[in-house]
């Protein structure tokens, strides 16, 4: 019997997301790209460190990543 379909990888999250060998989602925080001398250094300090999806939209994203 022949398979159905493969699903798709979403483009826009695959480059955006990471999932960590225990299974958490992790992505980069915003605002680290330009404009740097106006941001406060606490605001720059704290977007430097990775982020962990929430809990409430673990499940949206990992239909985005079907494969991981």
């Amino acid at each position: 019997m022949a398979a159905g379909p493969k699903m798709k990888t979403h483009s826009g999250a695959k480059k955006r997301f990471k999932v960590t060998k225990s299974g958490k989602i992790k992505y980069r925080r915003t605002n680290r790209i330009h404009r740097l001398t106006q941001k406060s250094t606490k605001r720059k300090r704290t977007s430097r460190a990775a982020n962990y999806v929430d809990k409430s939209n673990v499940a949206e994203v990992r239909a985005l990543l079907p494969y991981k």
